[in-house]
């Protein structure tokens, strides 16, 4: 198969080789806008002239081929692995924040001594102002809240320290054995966490850091095999799919968690780590069958859908020229990588310092917002579980529609690509922040509490069509080293948080302590969406575009 693009500055032809005997000629108009950004269109036949690049175009970076004819047939390749990838999500999700409601099983609370009791009393909400249906036992450990922190906090510490190299590691081996065994790993530490915690506290503390370790490779490796699966147009939306699955694994696990907590079976709590782990294992095995690291590597992928991938790509600048297989991405970037221009790289600072603030509230709101439900707002383990995974859900829904909409409007060309990340990162940033201060006054009224938590709270699902997508288009080739940076620092908070709010609560569970955490996790949330606004960027790196021997990087490349 032949194509040719054509641009208003110059014509090149590349050629594809074909899965099969078939030729087929299409040929796309390119054209380079005010922005200096290439546009893929395809032109119906005969039709010969050039097309006008639009000023107010999007950022263009993202090439738009609306041949949706080429898209193959169903069951489509990247619909199978965007499937699979929203499974994986799902499951590690669920394993991660299980003990968020477990621990609530798991701790006696009348032996953790408490500050001033009877001041407590009075700034918390009348325990019968909820139904209790259901009484648990006092759990075995006596851990107070600093001791908490470093319980829920510990999975993090593992967390952050595979990220960068988990991103490193799928762009050299593959996406799919990373995210597979980052998968896998995840599960087994998980089935052997109310062991760990039977045993003594520095053994759970570690179990928890090597299943943070597991962990912490999937986002960059899913982001690694994004950049060679999705095209550009349907980013947004796919992410948001696919990443969706942490929501979902969140909504599942927590009232599931509570549940079981509340059985005599096994102790109730520990079922929660095996029945989540078991579903890791088994998820591995069908991904390890299905998912190929890049369509050139998929046995079953149809010609038409490899094609029609492939060449929504092709605009990958490499030594000057244009190719239409993305696989040639690898034969440079699995031998170096320009470690100073990435770190100094203020675009890339910028996304990291936005992550962290959303990171920091979503954390308060995943470890820290049970423990609030329970003990200031009374709610029975049950409740307390349903309630929380509300939001996760309404999220989840929202992260969608905002991720569609992004997408029609980048298609329409409404927007430039740069302030669609923007606006989207602002609704999910500011509007969610709004809903944490809101809890502060709404005091014990469960509906208004719910409605801040699952109404408000829902717009941080705009963060997929914001942030999440915007290291692609600094570097298509680095795409999973970059994510692994900032999504390593950003969970920095997974531990920070617990442990901070821990000192802020300091044994005093009232209304005027947590008020300080909600308020800490708005300003934190908002202050770093501003510096996003002033730094981002939606261009492509000078120093991810290659040039055969690199002279645009100003440091001394490190070799990897």
């Amino acid at each position: 198969m032949t194509f040719h693009a054509h641009q208003t500055s110059q014509i090149v032809g590349f050629n594809y080789a074909n899965n099969d005997d078939s030729t087929e000629n299409v040929i796309f108009h390119g054209i380079q806008n005010s922005h200096g950004n290439n546009e893929i269109y395809p032109l119906e036949d005969g039709e010969e002239e050039e097309v006008e690049a639009d000023e107010d175009a999007g950022n263009a970076n993202t090439p738009l081929i609306f041949n949706n004819e080429e898209d193959g047939d169903f069951p489509r390749a990247r619909t199978v692995f965007g499937f699979m990838g929203f499974l994986g999500f799902a499951v590690v999700y669920a394993m991660r924040v299980n003990l968020s409601v477990a621990i609530v099983a798991m701790v006696n609370q009348s032996a953790i001594p408490h500050v001033n009791s009877s001041a407590m009393i009075d700034e918390t909400c009348p325990a019968d102002n909820k139904k209790n249906v259901t009484i648990l036992s006092e759990g075995e450990f006596a851990w107070d809240e600093s001791t908490q922190g470093l319980v829920l906090g510990s999975f993090f510490y593992g967390y952050v320290l595979t990220q960068v190299p988990g991103g490193r590691m799928a762009e050299i081996v593959g996406g799919k054995l990373v995210y597979g065994y980052g998968v896998l790993f995840t599960a087994i530490f998980t089935i052997l966490t109310p062991i760990a915690a039977y045993w003594n506290l520095p053994i759970l503390i570690l179990v928890r850091i090597l299943e943070g370790m597991g962990e912490g490779v999937t986002y960059p490796a899913m982001h690694t095999m994004l950049a060679f699966w999705i095209p550009p147009l349907e980013r947004n939306k796919f992410a948001a799919i696919v990443y969706a699955g942490s929501n979902i694994g969140t909504v599942i696990s927590l009232p599931l968690s509570g549940w079981l907590c509340s059985l005599d079976f096994l102790g109730g709590w520990p079922l929660s780590f095996y029945l989540f782990g078991a579903m890791g294992l088994i998820w591995f095995i069908f991904w390890m069958f299905l998912v190929y690291d890049k369509p050139s590597m998929h046995p079953r992928i149809s010609t038409k859908e490899r094609m029609y991938i492939e060449n929504s790509m092709h605009l990958i600048r490499l030594s000057g020229r244009r190719f239409s297989n993305i696989d040639t991405i690898n034969q440079v970037s699995t031998h170096s990588i320009p470690w100073c221009s990435i770190l100094t790289s203020i675009p890339l600072w910028a996304i990291l310092v936005t992550q962290y603030g959303q990171s920091w509230a979503f954390y308060t709101q995943l470890t820290e917002l049970p423990t609030y439900m329970n003990n200031i707002l009374h709610y029975d383990i049950e409740s307390n579980a349903l309630l929380n995974a509300v939001p996760y859900l309404t999220s989840w829904l929202m992260g969608i529609a905002c991720s569609s909409l992004a997408d029609w409007m980048l298609r329409k060309r409404y927007i430039s690509l740069i302030n669609s990340y923007k606006l989207w990162n602002s609704i999910a940033s500011i509007i969610p922040s709004l809903g944490l201060i809101g809890i502060v006054y709404v005091g014990c009224s469960w509906e208004w509490v719910t409605f801040m938590l699952a109404g408000v709270g829902s717009f941080a699902g705009a963060i997929y069509a914001g942030n999440q997508m915007n290291h692609i288009s600094l570097s298509p080739r680095y795409a999973g080293t970059m994510y692994g940076i900032t999504n390593s620092a950003a969970n920095i908070c997974g531990f920070l948080a617990p442990y901070v709010i821990g000192l802020i609560i300091n044994h005093s569970e009232t209304f005027s302590q947590w008020h300080i955490v909600f308020w800490l996790a708005a300003y934190l949330n908002i202050g770093g969406n501003i510096v996003y606004l002033l730094f981002a960027s939606a261009e492509e790196q000078n120093w991810s575009i290659y040039h055969g021997q690199r002279t645009a990087n100003n440091c001394e490349e490190i070799r990897t």
